[in-house]
């Protein structure tokens, strides 16, 4: 996105909703490399499931990126690109839905800024998802000032868009609570709002934005594949969308259990039997597994894992052959970058003007152009 250009034809005319009326949603993410399967299925899947019924918008939460990567500036460009690609591979159709940079949205800025004065520092670092982020990332207190105001960042993020709901993963939801809480906050203070308004009345009664909501899918959580802790790409413990195979039938086969024989009975609650649930889609094989499992009726835990690993490579192989069209091919991701980072401009803007008139701010109109 460049300032002097004509703005995309196919901006949304409307702050609220779309000309057919549309709700719409804002989700996204930081750019740390490829996407993998806890992402697909605990947020993108759903995603592009909502692309007919809503209005999209989707943030690649580039700056965000720099609060833990400031010196590998380079890299976390290369990320965005990488980002683009597996969305696109997913399903995720730039013409339905507005893929986005957030370093290319100057109201995000100014947002996070406002809402940083609504928030007492000691509630963000209350924050369960910053304090989790500290711990696995080994940070302790050597983390910049940038990285909690992340935090804060994100309420601006999913405010500039006045979205109803914000699909995310189960370890995203303390970052909408964190979001409402300043959604309910702004409208009090400066749109005259009750504190004793439902949240689904804030938006009626004058308020500037509505309280969101987290929309978290069936798998909020997948667990990797060291069988403990959600699937990361920092842990090394990701089965990814490029992955072969025989990539994934290895990575499956270092997934811990406990179980020690084939005839011993099996928790049927395990991390095994939630990539059982979530890959395998014939729910009478699934039923059959969980007998036989919980029965000990010599089934073993390697035979399972093989299976799952067909389930997974059988659903992946579109999403390749997808995401091989677009190899190499960065001048096409960058246009569907500036024709989103446009259309979410359209939107923003008009919410900032909202924002800064409520808060007595709205000295001026302004105009952001685009070539």
């Amino acid at each position: 996105m460049h300032p002097n250009a004509e703005p995309s034809s196919n901006v949304p005319p409307s702050p609220d909703t779309t000309v057919t009326g549309k709700p719409r949603i804002l989700t996204g993410d930081t750019p740390t490399g490829q996407l993998h399967l806890g992402h697909y299925v605990g947020s993108v899947k759903r995603r592009v499931e909502l692309q007919d019924s809503h209005e999209c918008y989707f943030i690649i939460a580039n700056m965000h990126a720099f609060t833990t990567r400031v010196d590998q500036p380079a890299e976390i460009r290369r990320d965005c690109l990488e980002i683009v690609r597996d969305y696109l591979a997913m399903g995720i159709d730039p013409k339905r839905s507005a893929i986005f940079l957030q370093s290319e949205i100057p109201a995000i800025a100014e947002l996070t800024f406002l809402f940083a004065m609504l928030l007492p520092f000691n509630r963000v670092m209350r924050n369960p998802t910053l304090k989790d982020e500290i711990k696995v990332k080994n940070l302790g207190d050597n983390y910049s000032f940038g990285f909690p105001l992340y935090a804060v960042g994100q309420t601006a993020d999913i405010l500039a868009f006045r979205p109803v709901q914000v699909p995310v993963g189960e370890d995203q939801v303390p970052h909408i609570e964190l979001t409402r809480e300043v959604a309910r906050k702004f409208n009090q203070l400066y749109c005259g709002v009750s504190d004793q308004a439902e949240d689904k009345d804030h938006d009626r009664l004058g308020g500037v934005f509505p309280v969101p909501e987290a929309f978290v899918g069936k798998v909020g959580r997948l667990i990797g594949t060291d069988g403990v802790n959600k699937m990361s790409k920092s842990l090394h413990n990701a089965i990814f969308i490029t992955d072969t195979f025989k990539q994934i039938k290895k990575k499956l086969g270092q997934l811990y259990t406990g179980r020690q024989s084939m005839t011993e009975p099996g928790d049927i609650n395990n991390a095994l039997f939630q990539y059982v649930r979530t890959f395998i889609t014939d729910a009478d094989r699934v039923a059959e597994l969980e007998r036989a499992y919980a029965a000990g009726d010599n089934i073993g835990d390697g035979h399972i894992k093989v299976e799952v690993a067909e389930a997974i490579d059988r659903m992946l192989e579109p999403m390749r052959e997808r995401r091989r069209e677009y190899e190499g091919d960065d001048e096409t991701i960058i246009d569907i970058l500036r024709d989103g980072s446009a259309r979410a401009n359209a939107v923003t803007e008009q919410t900032l003007a909202m924002a800064k008139e409520a808060a007595s701010l709205g000295f001026f109109d302004r105009e952001l152009r685009y070539r």
